[in-house]
């Protein structure tokens, strides 16, 4: 045991033995003879949660993490006390707890350790500050790895890295580069093929050290708050992921428009400038759903002023605009300029809504306006008058989405670059300093933002964007990976970063293309395109002070290459909508990476490149210049080349050509792939007719379509279609099955199928039991067919 002289030397406190032990319905208390109580809630057989308090106090128990749907419920629970040690016993795991240290061990059915305390919870008191420094050290296990924590720029598998979450303004950030824009205090852990999560809901910087320090030892601390976190068993990826997006939330389903190829800059004005540019799109029959106004529609950059000059009649141009299917998206920072003659300046100051330092005076910070005061966005007041600003910009002026930045939030001239540690928040009647509330100040100016877009749109949904962001703001918004760069390493690394931050529970997500400081040539922009056409969120954004950054901006060649995968962006536009219907209906995550797509896979635990678009195509960019194709490895399965039909099996690594007009791109076997024709915007033309990729395999594969009206809220009272397929395919025959559900009237009466790679010619096709001549269903030789959208089973029997 350790002693009161080493305690002193080292300045950790540690829990001692167990005096008391209390079971209340779901949740069981064990209370040290030293003061501190361990609470363990049971949410759901194979997820707890373990909140720590010292000198006998826990802190109000509240958090902006945690959905109101979070799901609930267990079906077994024993508690029993034995000799060194408390067994918790769910259906699922089992949990010990150390009667002489209050260590904790995790187990599931078949004994495998889990997760397993090497000191567990210690503290230390925080002089600077009062409060404690709450740390959890764990066993780190040969051959464990780590996955997870949100946008950080470096290796998906976080084994041998320490990172810390402090939301923080990192323009031209680099690889392995701490911290960024974002906190996301969750990681899965995959030790001896079996998954598990830890969520650290702490809302202090927080830090995890991921066998770094120590490789036999993983930990994570916070600088003040709880040691309060939450446990996930798999024991696969796709469990543990689920049951945290479930904790803290899913978004609603965008307007399919969001879903969309956007542009942005920083900034188009005047309004003849932006005219052009949509223009050009039009000219060039480049698709494009929506253009971004950046800070220079302001007038001296105040939020929810116009520029009169530049744009004297902002009211016609964006109904112009949205005449030719642009839909505009403005941006709002959070800094309000300190101006008396201000209406948004005044209001705020009439009500007390800005942020106060410890001794009462307004915490005041530069940004672009110049000297800004900061609304707390952590006061529902604020945040409900902030909504309401949206009005004239959404409901009289007509703008379709609003976009969030500078909102860490980011102050300049200053060395942290943010607000002072001593500024006040209410943080929903629980009052706090800025150390505990600056981590979510972003999620809850967006909180607002939502809430306020959402009212005055209705009965359309809102589209709203995020730069800062906390665990559980994917409820409210989509997000970008921030200032990145136009180079080849920023490729990478916008790679890496969306299959973290879709594995961290948030997929609508993107990153900006070409990279948003520096130039691009035409080589990159081309390869940043191909790759960002299969992220959830696809913006190019740049800083504009480099020169142009559109698609036709790097000549002929790059233009067509370019406009070429913005179309198939749109044709895909039926499968991300499906994809995004799957990830708010049991959070499946958007894109996967190797390691989550097959976890017994050793060969997928340290690949970064490829990834799973949904669960059907298989993606590798390529991330170097002047090349002509790659080595990529091909997981579990067979994969159907999307350029030429060949397949390959997986298992294995292979060389694959890709000149600058081709990504590495891979369908899975038995996949039905559903494509609309290409448009020029969402809603430029009615779907005569769905199409769908049908790519043979001997066996069975499931796929579906999800759709509805692309906007409004009808869905949520059964007005939406869901087609569920089952392909079981033979050596001579293919049957595809349809079960239909929800009571929305597609507008095409057809479906088109294209099949690929069928192993027979056909010889006969049934559809619903009955014999059909091949007229009926348009059979164009072996490949297409027209059927009735309402078939039931389709039987094609080879010759």
């Amino acid at each position: 045991m350790i002693t009161n002289t080493e305690i002193a030397k080292i300045g950790n406190q540690y829990p001692n033995h167990i005096v008391d032990f209390k079971h209340e319905n779901d949740k069981i208390f064990f209370t040290t003879q030293n003061g501190v109580i361990l609470e363990i809630t049971i949410l759901r057989d194979s997820a707890i949660r373990l909140r720590y308090a010292t000198e006998h106090v826990f802190e109000p128990d509240f958090s902006y993490a945690i959905s109101d749907d979070v799901s609930l419920g267990y079906n077994s629970l024993t508690v029993k006390e034995e000799i060194p040690e408390y067994v918790i016993t769910t259906s699922k795991i089992k949990v010990y707890v150390n009667k002489s240290n209050l260590k904790i061990q995790i187990e599931d059915m078949d004994d495998v350790i889990l997760s397993e305390d090497e000191l567990g919870f210690h503290w230390e008191e925080n002089y600077d500050y009062g409060g404690n420094i709450v740390k959890m050290s764990k066993v780190c296990h040969s051959g464990e790895s780590y996955y997870g924590m949100g946008d950080k720029a470096s290796h998906t598998n976080l084994k041998g890295k320490r990172v810390n979450n402090w939301v923080t303004d990192s323009y031209a950030y680099g690889k392995d580069q701490e911290p960024l824009y974002k906190a996301i205090p969750f990681y899965i852990g995959l030790k001896e093929n079996i998954a598990y999560g830890v969520f650290f809901d702490n809302s202090f910087s927080t830090y995890f050290d991921f066998a770094n320090e120590k490789r036999n030892v993983t930990s994570f601390w916070a600088d003040g708050g709880e040691m309060n976190y939450y446990f996930f068993y798999g024991p696969e990826m796709k469990q543990v992921v689920e049951a945290y997006t479930d904790l803290t939330g899913v978004p609603e389903l965008p307007p399919l428009w969001a879903l969309g190829f956007h542009q942005s800059k920083w900034s188009y004005y005047p309004e003849k400038r932006v005219k052009e540019i949509a223009a050009t799109f039009r000219k060039l029959q480049i698709p494009c759903d929506a253009i971004y106004l950046d800070i220079d529609y302001m007038e001296g950059f105040r939020c929810f002023t116009w520029n009169n000059r530049h744009f004297p009649n902002p009211k016609k141009m964006i109904a112009e605009l949205e005449e030719d299917g642009f839909k505009t998206v403005t941006m709002i920072d959070p800094g309000i300029k300190i101006d008396r003659e201000y209406w948004v300046y005044q209001q705020a100051m009439d009500n007390g809504f800005f942020c106060r330092r410890a001794d009462g005076p307004h915490f005041k910070g530069k940004v672009w306006p110049g000297e800004c005061k900061f609304p707390d966005f952590t006061n529902p007041e604020v945040r409900e008058w902030w909504g309401g600003l949206y009005k004239e910009m959404i409901s009289d002026m007509g703008v379709k989405g609003v976009w969030n930045d500078m909102n860490e939030p980011a102050v300049m001239e200053v060395p942290t670059k943010t607000a002072n540690l001593d500024v006040r928040h209410d943080y929903d009647g629980h009052p706090c300093s800025h150390r505990k509330a600056h981590n979510i100040y972003g999620m809850q100016m967006v909180r607002a933002t939502y809430d306020g877009v959402k009212k005055y749109m209705f009965p359309l949904r809102p589209f709203v964007l995020t730069r800062a962001a906390y665990s559980g703001t994917q409820r409210y918004c989509a997000t970008w990976t921030g200032d990145n760069v136009a180079t080849w390493e920023h490729l990478w690394i916008a790679n890496v970063q969306m299959q973290r931050m879709c594995m961290s529970g948030y997929s609508f997500v993107g990153s900006d293309i070409g990279g948003f400081a520096e130039q691009p040539n035409g080589e990159l922009f081309a390869r940043w395109m191909q790759l960002a056409i299969f992220h959830p969120f696809c913006r190019v954004h740049s800083s504009g002070d480099h020169g142009d950054q559109e698609p036709w901006s790097f000549g002929e060649e790059i233009t067509d290459i370019v406009k070429s995968y913005i179309e198939l962006r749109y044709q895909l536009l039926p499968y991300i909508y499906t994809l995004f219907y799957k990830y708010i209906k049991n959070g499946m995550p958007m894109i996967q990476s190797l390691v989550f797509y097959d976890q017994e896979d050793t060969q997928t635990h340290f690949r970064t490149d490829e990834f799973l678009f949904g669960e059907h195509f298989l993606v590798c960019p390529v991330q170097e210049p002047n090349a002509q194709g790659r080595r990529m490895y091909f997981p579990k399965g067979k994969w159907y080349n999307f350029w030429n039909d060949e397949v390959t099996e997986g298992g294995f690594e292979k060389w694959v050509p890709a000149e600058l007009d081709r990504i590495p791109l891979f369908v899975k076997e038995g996949a039905m792939v559903p494509k609309y024709p290409v448009q020029q915007y969402v809603g430029e033309k009615e779907i005569e007719e769905l199409q769908i990729d049908v790519y043979y395999k001997e066996g069975i594969e499931n796929s579906s379509v999800y759709e509805d009206q692309q906007d409004g809220y009808d869905y949520k009272k059964g007005r939406y279609s869901l087609r569920k397929f089952r392909l079981r395919g033979k050596e001579n025959e293919l049957i595809i099955q349809q079960f239909k559900d929800g009571n929305f009237i597609t507008p095409y009466e057809k479906i088109r199928m294209t099949f690929h790679g069928l192993p027979f010619k056909i010889g006969t096709i049934e559809l619903d039991n009955e014999i059909v001549d091949f007229k009926e269903i348009k059979l164009n030789g072996d490949n297409t067919v027209e059927v009735s959208k309402d078939f039931t089973e389709l039987h094609i029997i080879g010759k």
